[in-house]
């Protein structure tokens, strides 16, 4: 069974920074793309940033410029790195996968249970 685990979230000041990670394991046999979802009170789950296993990555607006995403192949696991950290980015921050595991010819999303992240003074 797929798992996907995240770590790093935390309380960091304004101005602040903050890296996350999350690895996938299981029966994985394929990834096309790992990224990041985020989901403050009261408001839509919303894309932060997505990176694809040849590189490509997208970012929300609100976070281009501060936050990067990157990925080790080899271990499955993704990263965001989040710099200058502002209150308005204070969320519960989600794992994303498309991946096909051994049991299944078609590529589905995974998610992962989320890590908190508070930006407060």
């Amino acid at each position: 069974q797929v798992q996907l685990v995240e770590s790093g979230g935390g309380l960091v000041q304004p101005g602040g920074s903050l890296r996350l990670s999350c690895a996938a394991s299981g029966s994985i046999s394929s990834i096309y793309s790992m990224g990041w979802y985020r989901q403050a009170p009261g408001k839509e789950r919303e894309l932060v940033a997505t990176t694809t296993r040849g590189g490509t990555a997208n970012y929300a607006d609100s976070v281009k410029g501060r936050f990067t995403i990157s990925g080790d192949n080899a271990k499955n696991t993704v990263y965001l790195q989040m710099n200058s950290l502002k209150p308005e980015d204070t969320a519960v921050y989600y794992c994303n996968a498309v991946l096909r595991t051994t049991m299944l010819s078609t590529y589905n999303i995974y998610w992962g249970k989320g890590t908190q992240v508070t930006v407060s003074s």
